[in-house]
């Protein structure tokens, strides 16, 4: 395909069909409507710039729809911005309405129905990102959907001489440089989605403690799977394995040490039960995800003050005393070497 689509040497009586095949092949499939078939020009022009693809599109007014139809002809997950030059464009998403003026940034996300009205000539430069390049999660994303950002500040004002440049000079990187900026650009229009998501989060509250909470549910419901990890968490709920340090940052305690201490803590509560059939010390412990017995054993030790077998045989004849008084009493976390814990002491710094 020539990246230069042109109507200038289309009759007027295929011009209607040649614009809509060109917006397909350059962009992704959607209804075309022009305004009128006859005097319609438009010419648009698309690279690829890494793993982005690039556009200007410079045309009179028609109008743009992906339905749902459209996007299961093209699954492709991609993410819309792009920075209105000349014009006005009108997007509708999510039921959301907003006018892009010239200057301003705007956002859509193709794997959900959207239109865009060109009510007059206008001139616009796009980037298609792909969906798993931008690592965010999903929530934060439809954040910045459906809306325009203006230029002037923030983050916005960043990625718009960025993503102006890109665009335009598409053609003149070599694949190296290419694979570079198209990084970069996908970075910083990450920040921009942490950068409405904090605002979000100080206008509306509890975003990033729900977020929060939807991870430590997961690893709560996958302690037995040895393959949880940071990594694993992050591709589950749509986020970098960088953006989730960060929202721990404030939690006192990293990814991996939490993983490790939930799974301690459930052997710990097992291996205090009372019973004559009582499962073995490995079994508890391949049971909550540590797949060597060595390692499991190591930490915890370093937890509780005992090695496994001497901490269950301790804590049963301490159940068994504490029943024939008051009841069975919850001793409290190791706190410098101490035996005698049912959970687990935090370590410092965690």
């Amino acid at each position: 395909m020539s990246p230069v689509l042109t109507t200038a040497l289309v009759p007027d009586e295929h011009r209607h069909a040649y614009w809509r095949k060109a917006v397909e092949q350059a962009l992704v499939p959607v209804a075309v409507a022009l305004r009128d078939d006859r005097s319609f020009e438009g010419r648009l022009v698309s690279h690829r710039v890494g793993a982005l693809r690039v556009s200007v599109v410079e045309a009179d007014a028609y109008r743009v729809s992906r339905t749902a139809a459209h996007i299961a002809r093209s699954p492709e997950p991609l993410v819309a911005v792009a920075l209105q030059m000349s014009g006005t464009t009108v997007l509708t998403q999510d039921d959301r309405q907003v006018v892009a003026h010239p200057g301003d940034l705007f956002v859509w996300d193709a794997m959900r129905p959207y239109s865009l009205d060109f009510p007059e000539r206008f001139c616009a430069r796009v980037v298609h990102i792909p969906r798993p390049m931008l690592g965010v999660a999903d929530e934060d994303l439809r954040r910045v959907t459906g809306i325009v950002f203006s230029t002037e500040r923030g983050c916005a004002a960043v990625l718009m001489p960025l993503l102006a440049t890109v665009v335009a000079s598409a053609h003149l990187f070599s694949p190296a440089t290419a694979s570079g900026l198209a990084n970069g650009l996908t970075d910083v229009f990450a920040a921009l989605v942490a950068e409405r998501t904090d605002e979000s989060a100080q206008e509306g509250g509890g975003t990033r403690n729900h977020l929060v909470r939807r991870v430590r549910d997961h690893i709560d419901e996958n302690l037995a799977d040895p393959a949880l990890s940071p990594e694993s968490v992050a591709r589950a709920n749509h986020i970098s394995v960088r953006y989730l340090h960060r929202l721990f940052e404030g939690e006192g305690i990293t990814v991996s040490r939490l993983i490790q201490r939930r799974r301690l803590e459930e052997c710990a509560r097992e291996l205090s039960r009372d019973g004559r059939a009582a499962p073995t010390v490995a079994s508890v412990a391949q049971r909550w995800g540590f797949v060597n017995p060595t390692h499991f054993s190591r930490v915890f030790r370093s937890a509780y003050g005992l090695p496994p077998r001497e901490w269950r045989a301790m804590r049963l004849a301490t159940a068994s005393v504490d029943t024939r008084g008051r009841g069975a009493v919850m001793m409290s976390p190791l706190a410098s070497g101490r035996a005698g814990s049912l959970l687990p002491a935090r370590a410092a710094g965690s």
